[in-house]
């Protein structure tokens, strides 16, 4: 008899469990208001990176959660309750500021709560980390420089979430989630102007990582510069140096090795920078996840090969991506 009542609650609190979860993570609860635990809570305090499994605990609270990867129809599926995200949505797209945010806080704003971004809600980027830019890090990026400093990318992408159980649909573009409410209130604090680049270029306490391909930074031009090179005294780490065939990052201790062997240290303020400011934005989302200080020059070499070659002076390399500073 014992044992029937034993049996009896553990079915009961195990079906009510199944049932909590499962109106969760359909979001039923999207529009209640965001409660944080204290594991959660940590999280944000700490992170701009999370592991899937930390992404999931934040979705199962109600986060909102930004599919990265490209919103044309090349992906087949995506996760439940995804909304696509394209970062040119979000970006001025004509020389010499193309890749640079919009202007008109306004219209960031719009676009935003017409996505489904709340000022109380976590959110969560997935990309495709082994073949993409890291658009899941100039998501989150751009999302911490207009204000919203609950962001989040996720580590190993949408590859990972799967992996961990999360639970997927077919892609569509044309989710429609509720209404957010953020206002965009621009954070400067991860953000580097050609000017301000240019002014501090000499200072010794400046590291610049060129975050492009070996190619590029010798001095190619695959992806429309105006001119070929790096920005003279550029370190150069192509960001998938942090990565794992799988497309999960590599150790802390292994990320915080490359960067010694490179001369940088946390005193130093590093400037990333790219084609159009998105795989420096991913960078940057890792070494401020590491705690370093780093800004994203997000016109990047659209912008700097636009300029005068008088003023905005590069260098071409004899050897793809030669990475000592001062090349």
């Amino acid at each position: 008899m014992l044992g029937l009542i034993i049996f009896g609650l553990i079915s009961t609190l195990a079906i009510a469990n199944y049932i909590k979860t499962t109106k969760i993570v359909n979001n039923q609860s999207i529009n209640s208001q965001f409660v944080l635990n204290q594991y959660s809570q940590k999280i944000l305090n700490n992170q701009w990176i999370i592991s899937s499994a930390q992404a999931q605990k934040l979705v199962v609270q109600g986060a909102t959660i930004l599919d990265a990867r490209s919103c044309k129809i090349f992906n087949i599926q995506s996760l439940l309750n995804a909304t696509c995200i394209s970062w040119q949505e979000f970006s001025q797209s004509q020389s010499p500021f193309k890749g640079k945010l919009l202007t008109d806080d306004k219209v960031l704003t719009e676009k935003l709560q017409g996505i489904g971004i709340f000022n109380h809600k976590p959110v969560i980027v997935f990309g495709n980390t082994i073949n993409g830019w890291g658009e899941d890090g100039r998501i989150v990026w751009m999302l911490r420089t207009l204000g919203h400093q609950k962001s989040f990318l996720v580590d190993g992408g949408f590859t990972a979430l799967v992996k961990g159980g999360f639970p997927t649909v077919k892609f569509t573009k044309n989710n429609s989630p509720p209404r957010g409410d953020f206002v965009v209130n621009r954070n400067k604090n991860w953000l580097m102007s050609q000017n301000e680049l240019k002014t501090n270029l000499e200072k010794d306490n400046l590291v610049i990582i060129d975050t492009r391909e070996p190619q590029e930074y010798a001095g190619k031009t695959p992806y429309g510069e105006e001119r070929g090179g790096h920005i003279p005294g550029a370190i150069h780490i192509y960001f998938k140096y942090w990565l794992d065939n799988n497309g999960m990052l590599l150790s802390r201790d292994k990320i915080l090795e490359m960067l010694t062997e490179k001369g940088i240290t946390k005193d130093n303020i590093i400037v990333t920078y790219c084609t159009g400011g998105v795989r420096s934005a991913w960078s940057t989302s890792v070494l401020t996840d590491l705690g370093f200080k780093v800004k994203n020059y997000s016109g990047s070499m659209w912008e700097w090969s636009a300029s005068s070659a008088d003023i905005y002076h590069l260098k071409i390399s004899r050897k793809e991506g030669v990475g000592n500073r001062g090349n």
